[in-house]
């Protein structure tokens, strides 16, 4: 069995021509053979794993996966353990990640260099994953040696030293890199005269190659001369001098060395923050390929594993800050832990040939082979007697839990008005790269550049190709983009196996993938921003109270209103927009349906202006009226409530009074209708709504033409109420330019935008409020509210609206990055998994 993939290198017909049976359910396989980690919620019990487990040195970040193991019972074989009798490593894809982290080391060295002022023949290098094969690799080699000798290297970093540890295959296939440039060998000895001696035309047209050991950067702490077999078996003995005296004059460290937690590390982060304190070293410690990707290593500072598509970050350890900007201080460090793959027929076919005889000998049942033996790390729930060393460290990480030191990638596609507190919350984990994808390139760079580890980029969401590339090279996608494309973004996710969290209600298109997202094992999480969102979490958590102590919700009130600040309420529609208008106008069209006092009631479509709720007394100091939302009786079934056991079941829009009553005119005059394109000026527009006679600009005379298509008088509270909206919308001007729009409803939309937006100093606010009727088990009925009230800051300019709908999105996607989201389908915040982390958060 080969399960599904469309990224490899060998696609899923060449495995089915081998005859493999491609299936994604492997829960019929005895063994399991994989490359890196298996998620924890993935493994499957009682079968027999082989892979990298990256456990047997203890790490800490792997010991609940370790945990796992032993606690469902799988045999777990390690690659890395499968040597011979020597010891020597058997399966390993070592001299490829060396290949292809030294390839990737010197493209960014080049673009480093670059970002500092300087052009470099290392310019010319791309990253590994750019060359077909290693042949093409060559050829650029042959390419790049050829400028260093004939252009030479940029005076102000001569001499260019590269620093290499280890000596095993990584360093190897490193070597064989750079042993194709120009380059000379030397030794620590020779460091300081060659430095001393910098501008001597030899180091012009060659790099340096220094090849360093154990004995050429440890110390005995008590004086004496290095011992190789007291260093391995008494470690804390010694203490590392490599920031003292090699590290002042490297240029790139190529990390290779197998390190563990016993040995001193290679550098501290003091060690570097003292190197990139001294002035005179600012052409040092440029970057490090740090191939063996040993987090919190070797190297203290190596926080995490860096990706293809983001292969570089920068440590700033004098200010103790972690980037992404090139041209900002600090060592670029380079630390992709999957780099075979970036090589991937060369390093496929080299780790199958080499795997094969024992990958025969595990599938012969022959568990005996003394390679793979020596390679279990545990089985029968029990670690083998070469690991049992390691139940200290299962006991040190218990309650640590680090499913994925990978970095974690967000794709949020739309850059409107809400995305900037989203993009906010999650920049706030440095371990999230967040990349803002918008058809409006400069909206998204905009609002990219004010956060760490956050770019931009151009989307266009109808071009599969680059729509699917983009999503599947994110952990999560989050769609803030108009509502009726979701759908759209839901399918590529689900058809690229990638979780997506949008806060708009669930539509029939939406709720169509549900199978689908489902058997992808896919989460489509939806209506988590206000209303929906919060509203959902704060009302599930009341309800579930309630059951669980046996009582019964009788009756469910819910409103919710995002409006101007009442200080900034000061126009005819009391409202001002901190979001699309075209959302709020739209609104007002739907169907309600809600019941009230055991008769349930129906507004039709068109009728939800003129039947408003006149007086909606939440708070004294706020003159709310209110209209029906949608359908609330469909509630009932998605907060598991009977609705024949209710006597109310109702939601709302808040709005100021008086709202109401100018919408339904204007619909009724048809400005909201969806129908007909419009090019026209706003005074225009108006009068063709109200049959005004080409020449009537009087007043009176569009009062009197008011009156008449709304049956009303001339001197009316509602035609005067009218014609001060239309003059602070900007209609009664006929020399307004021409607006071009689809339908009516974005006309308006338009208009409104433009004449009802807010201005500095101002700000909105939001209102949430929950009533329950509830009646507890002994016949006592109690009434239960929840509320909210939030505002936006009117300083920074940052909108209530905005904050409350991106914060709860944005805790949603960190959930789901973090695994605690476990339910798959398209689905809402209704369950105790979602909306109790998100309320706490």
């Amino acid at each position: 069995l080969v399960q599904p993939s469309n990224t490899r290198i060998f696609n899923n017909s060449s495995f089915e021509r081998a005859g493999a049976k491609i299936e994604e359910d492997l829960t019929k396989a005895d063994a399991i053979l994989g490359i890196k980690e298996v998620p924890i919620d993935k493994l499957i019990a009682n079968k027999t794993y082989m892979l990298f487990s990256h456990t047997h040195k203890g790490q800490a970040y792997n010991m609940d996966s370790l945990r796992e193991f032993l606690g469902r019972n799988i045999r777990l074989i390690d690659y890395e353990l499968m040597t011979d009798q020597k010891g020597k490593r058997l399966v390993l894809f070592g001299t490829h990640a060396g290949y292809a982290g030294m390839i990737d080391g010197l493209h960014g060295l080049g673009q480093r260099l670059l970002a500092l002022g300087y052009n470099s023949p290392l310019i010319h290098m791309g990253q590994a994953h750019v060359y077909p094969n290693l042949e093409c690799v060559a050829t650029k080699l042959r390419h790049v040696a050829d400028i260093i000798s004939d252009q030479g290297l940029p005076d102000a970093f001569a001499p260019m030293v590269f620093t290499f540890t280890g000596a095993g295959n990584v360093t190897k296939g490193a070597r064989a890199i750079f042993d194709r440039l120009p380059h000379d060998n030397i030794t620590v000895d020779e460091l300081p005269k060659i430095v001393a001696d910098r501008f001597n035309p030899r180091y012009k047209n060659r790099l340096l190659a220094l090849q360093v050991s154990a004995q050429d950067y440890v110390e005995r702490i008590d004086g004496g001369s290095y011992d190789r077999a007291e260093y391995r078996e008494f470690p804390d003995r010694y203490r590392s001098v490599f920031a003292q005296k090699i590290a002042p004059y490297t240029t790139m460290l190529v990390n290779g060395i197998y390190w563990e937690s016993r040995y001193p590390r290679l550098m501290t982060t003091k060690d570097l923050a003292d190197i990139q304190r001294r002035r005179e070293l600012k052409s040092r410690m440029l970057a490090i390929a740090d191939i063996s990707c040993d987090i919190g290593g070797s190297l203290e500072f190596m926080s995490h594993a860096s990706t293809i598509d983001s292969p570089f970050f920068y440590v700033d350890a004098v200010n103790g800050v972690e980037h992404k900007d090139i041209e900002k201080p600090g060592v670029q460090i380079n630390s992709i832990d999957n780099l075979p793959t970036e090589l991937p027929f060369e390093a496929s076919k080299h780790f199958g040939d080499s795997l094969y005889p024992y990958a025969k000998a595990l599938a012969l049942g022959n568990l005996s082979d003394p390679v793979l033996s020596r390679a279990v790390i545990c089985q029968n729930g029990k670690l083998e007697a070469p690991h049992a060393h390691l139940e200290k460290n299962l006991a040190a990480a218990h309650g640590i839990r680090v499913a994925d030191t990978r970095r974690k990638r967000v794709l949020l596609v739309g850059s409107g008005m809400v995305s900037q507190p989203l993009v906010d919350y999650l920049a706030r984990s440095r371990d999230t790269d967040i990349t803002v994808a918008s058809n409006n390139l400069d909206e998204a760079r905009s609002l990219a550049c004010q956060f760490p580890n956050t770019q931009a980029m151009q989307l266009d969401i109808s071009d599969t190709r680059g729509l699917d590339a983009s999503v599947r090279g994110s952990d999560v996608v989050v769609s803030l983009i108009p509502a009726p494309l979701h759908p759209q973004l839901a399918d590529a996710a689900i058809r690229n196996g990638r979780h997506m969290v949008t806060a708009s209600y669930i539509s029939p298109e939406m709720e169509s993938l549900n199978c689908r997202a489902r058997d992808a094992s896919v989460t489509i999480l939806n209506e988590i921003g206000l209303d929906p969102g919060i509203d959902h979490c704060s009302a599930m958590k009341i309800i579930d109270e309630a059951k669980s102590r046996g009582a019964t919700v009788r009756s469910f009130i819910s409103w919710c209103g995002g409006l101007t600040a009442p200080e900034c309420s000061a126009n005819e529609l009391g409202y001002k927009f901190s979001w699309s208008p075209r959302g709020v106008l739209t609104a007002g069209l739907n169907a309600a349906k809600f019941k009230i006092n055991k008769l349930e009631r129906t507004i039709e479509s068109g009728s939800l202006f003129a039947q408003k709720f006149g007086r909606v007394p939440l708070f004294p100091g706020f003159a709310f009226e209110g209209l029906a939302n949608r359908d609330s009786l469909q509630y009932a079934d998605i907060y598991g409530l009977k609705l024949n056991d209710m006597d109310t079941m109702f939601r709302g829009t808040l709005r100021y009074r008086g709202f109401a009553e100018i919408l339904d005119a204007m619909y009724e005059l048809g400005m909201l209708s969806l129908d007909n394109a419009v090019r026209m000026t706003p005074f225009e527009f108006l009068a063709s709504r109200i049959n005004l006679e080409p020449g009537q600009f009087d007043l009176s005379q569009i009062a009197h033409a008011l009156a008449t298509r709304l049956n009303t008088t001339p001197t009316s509270p509602l035609v005067s109420r009218l014609i001060t909206a239309f003059s602070e919308f900007g209609m009664l001007d006929p020399t307004h330019r021409a607006i071009h729009a689809p339908t009516h409803l974005d006309f308006m939309s338009h208009i409104l935008q433009s004449s009802l937006k807010f201005t500095s100093g101002e700000r909105d606010m939001v209102c949430l409020f929950h009533e329950f009727g509830i009646e507890e088990p002994s016949g006592e009925y109690n009434v239960h509210t929840s509320s909210m009230v939030a505002y936006g800051d009117a300083e920074s300019g940052e909108t209530a609206m905005a904050r409350t709908v991106g914060v709860p999105a944005a805790i949603a996607t960190r959930l789901l990055l973090e695994g605690k989201i476990q339910t798959r389908g398209v689905i809402r915040p209704t369950i105790g998994e979602i909306y109790q982390p998100l309320l706490e958060r």
